[in-house]
């Protein structure tokens, strides 16, 4: 798939804006930036539409076309886009002390395996814990080509649509029933104390892949009307102002949504189809012969091409840089952020450069086919 500036550009606001949320581990970017801040988070579920997106079109395309699908072929490119930097970071995790961002972790066997989003039960265990999304992604890259060959088969409108509401209103539902009866309201008495509720949110209803399906599918939908109603896809991108009007609109009812409390009964139930309806806006915004598609921001396109790396590194370079300057430039907020923020840069290219990008190269060569623009991870 031909790499898209649009795509890139939402690829690079993804890391940038999850980054700076993660940015609260180094003390954040300062007074006046709490809600750019804060709502850091829904960067990934951005990274969920992309990737629900990219490689759904490929998928589409290649069952419309053929009828069929390279199984291996498939989850060879995916082990070896994922898998390489992945286990450089977690040997990191594992043997440089410096390196985590809290002494306690999950158990190794968790992340080898992509269950970690499924077993997170230790507030004292949050070292690399931003590979829940990962986790996510890689239940999806299992699942989804099998359901799409299978969908397929006699492809109607009706069954993608049946499947994508059961996963969407069953998810809430489900999403609802976890909340009364696991995590509850502050104070209360469900699911345990109230001083754990955070960690309930987190494994109950944040990290696990049954709670986070929207923008997948808000994505794989959006692929889908690519490749088998491409007239539709048309239409849409042919009001591409109101479109991106419309995802503005659809993020700032989200964020006041979350604005009070993320844990909360209707922020966990409806709050996350809100927020993978607006990143679909801007997804389609960028995904065809739109301005917005050709937009070239100087830099994104480097950005979202590192985002992956970015994304395992980043809160081991947040620590190795706060144990070199200590307190110094403690009044120098900026100053001091802007030093964060290049050797975040810097430690990323290092990944990326001496093994993401190798294994791709050698990936791609063995294939005899164009790197591919899909998003591995957020």
């Amino acid at each position: 798939m031909n790499r898209l500036s649009g795509l890139d550009t939402l690829r690079a606001v993804a890391i940038a804006w999850v980054l700076l949320f993660h940015s609260y581990l180094i003390g954040g970017l300062g007074d006046g930036y709490g809600v750019l801040q804060w709502s850091g988070w829904m960067g990934v579920d951005l990274f969920f539409v992309l990737s629900g997106y990219l490689i759904g079109t490929q998928v589409f395309k290649a069952l419309r076309a053929t009828g069929t699908l390279d199984f291996t072929a498939f989850y060879k490119r995916r082990f070896i886009r994922i898998l390489p930097a992945f286990f450089v970071v977690l040997a990191l995790y594992e043997w440089w002390p410096a390196w985590p961002e809290t002494k306690g972790m999950q158990p190794l066997w968790q992340f080898l395996t992509f269950t970690f989003n499924l077993q997170y039960d230790n507030d004292n265990n949050y070292a690399f814990s931003h590979v829940w999304s990962l986790c996510v992604e890689e239940h999806f890259y299992l699942v989804f080509p099998l359901l799409a060959f299978a969908l397929t088969r006699r492809p109607a409108l009706w069954k993608f649509a049946l499947v994508a509401a059961i996963v969407v209103v069953g998810g809430m539902l489900f999403r609802a029933w976890l909340w009364s009866h696991l995590v509850g309201p502050d104070g209360g008495s469900v699911g345990g104390p109230a001083d754990e509720r955070g960690l309930r949110y987190l494994r109950y209803l944040y990290y696990p892949t049954w709670a986070r399906l929207d923008g997948l599918v808000a994505g794989v939908a959006l692929a889908a009307c690519g490749v088998y109603r491409p007239a539709w896809l048309a239409w849409v991108h042919a009001r591409v102002n109101l479109l991106l009007a419309l995802g503005v609109a659809l993020l700032a009812g989200a964020i006041v949504l979350f604005d009070a409390a993320r844990a909360d009964f209707w922020p966990c139930v409806v709050g996350y189809p809100l927020v993978a309806l607006a990143m679909m806006a801007f997804v389609a915004a960028g995904s065809g012969r739109t301005w917005f598609s050709r937009l070239t921001i100087p830099g994104a396109g480097w950005l979202a091409a590192v985002s992956y790396s970015l994304y395992l590194s980043h809160k081991g370079v947040f620590m190795l840089v706060q144990a070199a300057m200590g307190d110094r430039l403690a009044g120098q907020g900026l100053l001091r952020f802007a030093i964060y923020v290049v050797a975040t840069l810097a430690g990323g290219a290092l990944l990326h450069y001496a093994v993401e990008r190798p294994f791709l190269r050698w990936r791609d060569a063995q294939t005899k086919t164009a790197p591919e623009g899909a998003v591995s991870s957020s």
